[in-house]
């Protein structure tokens, strides 16, 4: 059985972030989504357990599919659930130097864990969480980037 790890902030999920999920679902027999856990710097509009819940609910339906909070390294949590494959998704190639230097890193620290890269489906390549929310604070239509709750959500929180 092969076992993968899908980590990110996922702040909010989008369709891309499913897609590369349900994508890997299909390539593996179990996917963890993970979601991080994040009280860095970064930004975070939803804190963990409400991104946790968005993510469980816009995937529900994929059995092998199970979506976990995590804090820590990402490959140590990989070697804790048996993850042997760390999951990422390319959209352009500006996410390419970035994600090359992560997993150069992460395969100093796990050599036993590989990544495998998944280029964002072309109706997906655009979508980028941090404009989303750009474009809901704005009142536009995000419906056709995100889940359905997600779109509430995010109008909710921009409404408060």
């Amino acid at each position: 059985m092969v076992t993968a790890l899908y980590p990110g902030s996922f702040d909010p999920i989008t369709l891309g972030h499913m897609d590369i999920a349900t994508r890997s679902a299909a390539l593996f027999d179990k996917v963890y989504v993970a979601v991080v856990d994040t009280r860095s710097s970064k930004s975070i509009m939803f804190n963990t357990e409400e991104r946790v819940a968005l993510c469980r609910d816009a995937l529900c339906d994929y059995p092998n599919i199970e979506v976990v909070p995590y804090t820590g390294l990402t490959v140590a949590f990989a070697r804790k659930v048996g993850a042997t494959v760390m999951v990422r998704g390319l959209r352009m190639g500006s996410d390419f130097e970035y994600e090359c230097e992560m997993a150069l890193n992460n395969q100093k620290l796990a050599p036993d864990v590989d990544t495998l890269y998944l280029m964002a489906s072309l109706d997906h390549i655009y979508i980028k969480s941090s404009l989303i929310k750009e474009i809901a604070a704005g009142e536009g239509d995000i419906s056709h980037l995100v889940p359905n709750k997600v779109a509430v959500a995010l109008r909710d929180r921009y409404r408060s």
